[in-house]
């Protein structure tokens, strides 16, 4: 019993003991498998939930550690992709279509914010979609710069075109996460020629320069051999001609000191003497021939040898002038060949420019007048359609008038019929009273006719001469006037008499004089 309790006891400290320990040992091996490790040539991309407004965590060396459910982690590759760019007939600064073909070494970028740009646009993407997205933008940026640049630029400074090569596909591709680590630009050409004309211009220049100066220097040369073979000419003959000198002087005092010795020693003998003399002289002659004979073999030797170094010069000069006019033909045929080839390839571009042009005018031209006439066409055929249903609604409006205006009139119409019935029916048996009623009630407008027959007469003024002594008859003269211009006016009475009426006694009647007056006043009827 008392050992089943110390089982009990020791087990229930080790469970004390041991619980915290065995999960704190959990939880650093669960730490661990959540602490994710980034290679040197990865960079990790922790998503989810990142804190802040960063839409990922990017970390290049080193790690971090992924809280599970709320955040997860992927790698991108930091290994160098090669792009090969093929362009073809992109458009220069003077409209000159070039091939570029090059080779594009690009990788995703370790820089802050062109890492997030990678995470954002390239997480998950297989290369092969990397590489297509960075050609596009490659061959996009590529004829943007080639047409700020004339071929010239292009083709002599490759520094230049490569610096900006590099600024604006870089500054592209930093949008994607990329960055561009090399770029190698092949053999450029294009479709006319032109490069090709440039250089072989250019290998022409550099070889007639190159026989240019080969002929400077054999000239130079055969110049200053011949020089140095006249001074060493001159100098032979002056080192002669002072050897000459010498030995001529050194005989002059020979004899002179032999002749005193003679006549030192020989005075006593005439005849000895006189031999001596004799002997002497013939010896001085000899002498003296030998020395004139040399002298003028010498002259002729040296105006030899000068005549032999003046054709010497003639004959290099001959050469030279010789060489000289074969270059020059050499180099205006080069030239010929040089400028044959530029204006070929200028006609070529000319051409090419022409058909460019035809093309562009078909699409830009023709082709908006075709749309322009088809446009035209439908319009007329709206604005027909537009007009038949305006003449149809107007037509239509027209009959509909039409017809409301008779329904008026017979409506109109239909309640004077019934109004001049219901007006017989009151009077009974006076029928005589209705044409009576019915004039009375058209009274108004009787009365408005007769003011507008003469409400239009135009009187400026009016002057009457009246004396007042009232022999005009019936009153004065100004009351007659008055009186016969009323009288003018269709009477009321005479009208209602000609329609068969007889106005109210309310109206006043006409006695019988003022009817006759009035029937001998009117004009006589015309007879038939």
């Amino acid at each position: 019993m008392l050992g089943s309790l110390t089982l009990a006891a020791s087990y229930t400290i080790w469970l004390v003991i041991g619980t915290p320990v065995a999960f704190t040992l959990f939880m650093l091996l669960y730490l661990a498998t959540r602490y994710k490790r980034c290679p040197s040539n990865r960079i990790l991309v922790v998503y989810g939930k990142t804190g802040g407004a960063r839409t990922a965590h990017c970390i290049h060396g080193g790690g971090a550690l992924v809280w599970p459910i709320v955040q997860d982690y992927m790698y991108l590759s930091l290994e160098p992709m090669t792009i090969e760019i093929d362009l073809t007939s992109a458009l220069s600064k003077k409209n000159i279509r070039v091939n570029v073909p090059s080779t594009f070494t690009i990788a995703v970028s370790t820089q802050g914010e062109i890492m997030t740009n990678a995470a954002e646009r390239l997480l998950g993407l297989p290369e092969r979609e990397v590489a297509a997205t960075a050609r596009d933008v490659i061959l996009g940026q590529m004829r943007l710069v080639i047409a700020t640049l004339t071929i010239e630029q292009i083709n002599q400074d490759r520094e230049t075109f490569l610096d900006l090569v590099n600024k604006y596909c870089g500054a592209e591709l930093n949008k994607v996460g990329l960055e561009v680590i090399n770029v190698n630009i092949r053999d450029i050409t294009d479709e006319s020629g032109y490069i090709e004309a440039i250089g072989k211009k250019a290998a022409a220049e550099a070889i007639n320069q190159a026989k240019i100066e080969v002929a400077e220097a054999t000239k130079t040369g055969a110049i200053g051999e011949a020089g140095a073979n006249r001074e060493m000419q001159v100098r032979v003959a002056e080192q002669q001609a002072q050897s000459d000198i010498g030995r001529k002087s050194a005989e002059r005092d020979q004899r002179i000191q032999v002749a005193k010795l003679e006549a030192e020693g020989v005075t006593g003998e005439a005849a000895a003497a006189r031999e001596r003399e004799v002997a002497v002289a013939e010896q001085g002659a000899r002498t003296a021939e030998g020395r004139k004979a040399a002298e003028a073999e010498q002259r002729i030797k040296v105006a030899q040898f000068e005549a032999g170094a003046v054709q010497g010069e003639n004959e290099s000069k001959a050469s030279i002038a010789d060489y000289e006019a074969t270059l020059a033909e050499r180099q205006a045929d080069a030239r010929r060949r040089g400028d044959v080839a530029l204006a070929n390839a200028s006609r070529d571009v000319l051409q090419a420019e022409k058909e460019e042009e035809l093309a562009r005018l078909e699409k830009e031209v023709i082709a908006k007048q075709q749309i322009a006439r088809k446009q035209v066409e439908i319009d007329a055929e709206a604005e027909a359609e537009k007009q038949r249903r305006i003449a149809k609604g107007e037509a239509d409006a027209i009959l509909f008038k039409y017809q409301a205006e008779a329904e008026g009139v017979r409506a109109v119409l239909e309640a004077k019929a019934s109004g001049y019935e219901n007006l017989l029916k009151i009077c009974g048996e006076r029928k005589d009273l209705a044409p009576t009623l019915l004039m009375v009630e058209k009274m108004p407008e009787l009365v408005r006719e007769q003011v507008k027959a003469i409400q239009n007469l135009k009187i400026d003024k009016i002057t009457v001469w009246d004396s007042g002594n009232g022999l005009g008859g019936d009153g004065s003269s100004t009351s007659n006037f008055l009186r016969s211009l009323i009288g003018s006016l269709p009477p009321m009475h005479e009208l209602a008499e000609q329609a068969g009426v007889d106005l109210p006694g309310v109206l006043g009647k006409v006695a019988d004089g003022a009817k006759k007056a009035q029937s001998a006043s009117k004009p006589n009827p015309p007879a038939n």
